[in-house]
């Protein structure tokens, strides 16, 4: 993955603001699907599907493939994601009534169930220059694992981290 990350714009904002498109992105990571494999690994109707492709292939998230014969000689056009989306900063947007990255987390987990998730929690106390460091620090970390090379042959994995003040 290149680029340096940079503030999304109102499209971008919007097309990452779906659940659905954050699964979608995560699903066409490792491979190109087309509409139809989607609609079925994500169990949804392929026109709502569809919408979803759409919006994600016309803001530069997803990438057309090379189109290849379907069932029946049907023309078939798969999807891979660009990688872009890790790129995008979204930190100066009002935060939406339901988080798309948690509610995709929890439809992923609920799809490959609660006892094959690894999870780890913490309390800490920090002052605000800590804050900014712990923060910093935990996203170097997931930009290098991200911008390393992928290995076509390796295990797919899928990571949440969530940060909240305490109540």
């Amino acid at each position: 993955m290149r680029g340096e990350r940079r503030r999304a714009t109102d499209a971008e904002a919007r097309a990452l603001a779906s659940a659905v498109r954050l699964r979608i992105l995560r699903l066409c990571s490792a491979e190109a699907l087309t509409n139809k494999e989607l609609a079925q690994r994500l169990g949804r109707n392929p026109a709502t599907v569809l919408h979803h492709v759409r919006t994600l292939a016309d803001t530069g998230f997803l990438a057309a493939q090379p189109p290849r014969r379907g069932t029946r000689g049907s023309r078939e056009v798969p999807y891979l994601a660009t990688g872009k989306s890790w790129l995008m900063d979204l930190d100066d947007r009002p935060p939406p009534a339901r988080d798309p990255l948690l509610a995709a987390f929890l439809e992923e987990v609920s799809a490959v169930g609660e006892q094959r998730l690894s999870s780890s929690r913490l309390g800490l106390r920090l002052a605000p220059a800590d804050l900014q460091e712990f923060r910093d620090r935990l996203h170097g970390l997931l930009d290098e694992f991200a911008r390393r090379p992928q290995d076509p042959a390796a295990e797919p994995w899928s990571l949440y981290l969530g940060m909240h003040p305490e109540a």
